[in-house]
């Protein structure tokens, strides 16, 4: 799914919006242990742990907050809130290439990181250096509680920890975030026919994707091209204009038409696909 990537700072591709994001792992490795075996084992893998205390208000909130380079990030067992936000039988819930066993709710499986508010001021590079080192934390995390699987909230989506690690090593490497990780495409099907949505490019881009389906394509056939497109607005910013351009196949093209938001909704830049005649 890679594209042209412009020059610059690689940095760029990762520009967070409000909410701020959360992310959920499902592993064993540190289950049982207790409070000062956790916060040894966090400070050896260089996250500084500072304990916080409970709220019981909003049903336990993380009891760490940890620190890797300018990002701070509050740690803990998952809240129900968040247990219920992730259930993957949910039909909102994606999943790419995961499967979950029976029993990832329970015992405290799950631990749910979610990133705080810095008081550096917001600037075209401070944001999306932060976002890459909570990816490069996620990382570390994954190795120290030998996760299975990663849910990332903002696409609503689980992965393989395994294939989530993989993907940010290469991010960091090439530049190339890791659209499939980051981002869900949904297939809806309404009165007008099949189409296909993003959700949790709006983090990254400001903007999601919408596409009515061509007669005749399969899923994989749009994931490819809207995976690309996405790839584009992660490195490059949102759509401004509406504009056409040549699509992957010879005498393909496509569409583009930013969609201002409405209703509470975010923006979304409506996708037609075509061939020349």
């Amino acid at each position: 799914m890679a594209g042209e990537m412009g020059a610059g700072n690689t940095d760029d591709l990762i520009l967070p919006v409000p909410p701020e994001p959360f992310g959920l792992i499902v592993g064993g490795a540190m289950r049982g242990q207790s409070a000062d075996a956790l916060e040894t084992a966090l400070r050896h893998m260089g996250l500084r742990p500072e304990r916080v205390a409970l709220d019981a208000a909003d049903g336990g909130p993380p009891r760490f907050r940890l620190r890797f380079g300018a990002v701070s990030v509050l740690a803990g067992p998952a809240t129900d809130h968040a247990l219920d936000a992730a259930d993957p039988d949910h039909p909102s819930t994606s999943l790419l290439a995961a499967s979950l066993p029976g029993e990832w709710r329970g015992d405290d499986h799950c631990w749910m990181f979610v990133p705080e508010p810095t008081d550096e001021p917001a600037t075209a590079t401070a944001q999306p250096t932060q976002m890459r080192q909570f990816f490069k934390m996620l990382v570390l995390l994954i190795d120290l509680f030998d996760a299975s699987h990663l849910f990332w909230s903002p696409a609503r989506l689980w992965s393989d920890a395994a294939q989530f690690r993989a993907a940010i090593a290469e991010m960091l490497a090439s530049g190339m975030p890791p659209v499939l990780h980051l981002v869900a495409f949904r297939r809806r099907e309404d009165a007008g026919g099949a189409s296909m949505g993003t959700r949790g490019l709006a983090l990254f881009a400001g903007q999601e994707l919408e596409a009515r389906i061509p007669e005749g394509w399969t899923v994989a056939d749009m994931v490819k091209r809207l995976s690309r497109l996405a790839l584009d607005m992660m490195l490059n910013g949102p759509v401004r204009h509406g504009r056409t351009m040549r699509g992957l196949e010879s005498g393909e093209w496509i569409d583009l038409s930013p969609s201002p938001a409405a209703g509470g909704q975010r923006s979304s830049v409506i996708v037609e696909f075509g061939r020349d005649r």
